[in-house]
């Protein structure tokens, strides 16, 4: 074996098994032009009514407007959590509310937005639902293959599907959707908007995980499977064998399926910046997601998308730049679903 050819592989594993305990998560050769067909593996699996319904098992109030629902669900095979931030005047109207899902990332959980940021406030005054569902440590947002036997952890049936129903029977969710996610739920944002036309009238992606066909992005998502607990190959199946499930559940791939409605898309370049620490080193994962956006905005100028881009140069893979960057793209959230005040 070529020596040099050696040390690339070795680099890329490392890399790999060293950024799963990145905080939200955990040049790249250009998107398939398979078009519409790389979707044919999976796509609309999403959109089977499961046998049993969903329904909600314990509803906690935390907080003013805060509720946590507990969900026993058959996608799942078990019971899973979400957590709401209801509008303030919720209990006193009977209309249908407009819907921010916000998706959090690898090794994180559902409690993570209002935890780490002040989206609460944020939202307070303003009349939306606002959606934070557990997706696992490593879900990446996805009906797992499981060798091809299918079966739990469904992830896009709960939420596009069991969770959207009892949101829309139970809680007044209206038709009018926005989704924002980061790092790993960054790549939900863009996947469930494009493999789910109309569902979402606007994404934003902050850090995300957008092309798991880049150079050591497949290594990348597997590890963080691994060091979940799971099988690396139940996810997506191995990345060669299954390649099309791998592109079928990339945004780089289906960069052509988010024509139509606003995106925002916002990565640092790891290097330490304003919202960092002193004495804050180069962060080796936001550094190698900048390149996969950089990649995917490139992409999506290409196609002459609707997208904000904000690839704001010096920033870490930390919360304090996703705070900020759900200011920023908050206004074209809000704008896209009708919400006035933003």
């Amino acid at each position: 074996m070529d020596p040099m050819g050696s040390h690339k592989i070795m680099a890329r594993v490392f890399v790999a098994l060293s950024l799963w305990m990145l905080p939200g998560c955990g040049d790249s050769a250009q998107p398939s032009s398979a078009g519409s067909s790389v979707l044919q593996a999976t796509e609309g699996e999403s959109n089977r009514a499961p046998v049993d319904r969903a329904r909600v098992v314990e509803e906690q109030t935390i907080g003013p407007r805060t509720v946590d629902l507990t969900i026993q669900s058959p996608a799942m095979g078990d019971k899973t959590k979400v957590r709401l931030l209801l509008p303030k005047h919720w209990a006193a109207s009977h209309r249908k509310w407009p819907v921010l899902y916000l998706l959090h990332g690898c090794c994180d959980d559902y409690t993570s937005w209002t935890r780490e940021t002040d989206v609460a406030a944020l939202t307070e005054d303003l009349d939306v639902l606002v959606v934070m569902p557990e997706a696992g440590r490593a879900g990446w947002f996805s009906d797992w293959w499981n060798q091809g036997k299918g079966g739990p952890p469904r992830w896009e049936t709960f939420h596009l599907v069991e969770l959207r129903e009892i949101l829309e029977h139970g809680y007044r969710a209206g038709p009018r959707r926005a989704i924002a996610g980061l790092s790993m739920g960054g790549l939900g944002a863009l996947t469930y908007a494009a493999r789910h036309p109309g569902m979402f009238r606007a994404a934003a992606t902050f850090s995300g995980v957008v092309d798991t066909q880049f150079d050591g992005g497949p290594e990348f998502v597997q590890s963080t499977i691994s060091n979940a607990g799971e099988d690396p190959l139940a996810l997506w199946g191995a990345p060669v064998a299954q390649r099309a499930i791998w592109q079928a559940h990339n945004p780089m791939d289906l960069a052509h399926r988010l024509l139509g409605i606003p995106l925002y898309v916002a990565c640092g370049n790891g290097e330490p910046g304003p919202l960092d620490p002193p004495g804050r080193g180069t962060d080796s994962g936001e550094h190698l997601f900048n390149q996969m956006n950089t990649e995917l905005v490139q992409r999506l100028r290409e196609l002459g998308a609707d997208a904000t881009i904000n690839l704001y140069g010096p920033g870490t893979h930390s919360w304090p730049y996703w705070q900020r960057e759900l200011h920023s793209s908050f206004p074209i959230l809000m704008r896209a679903i009708g919400v006035e005040g933003s």
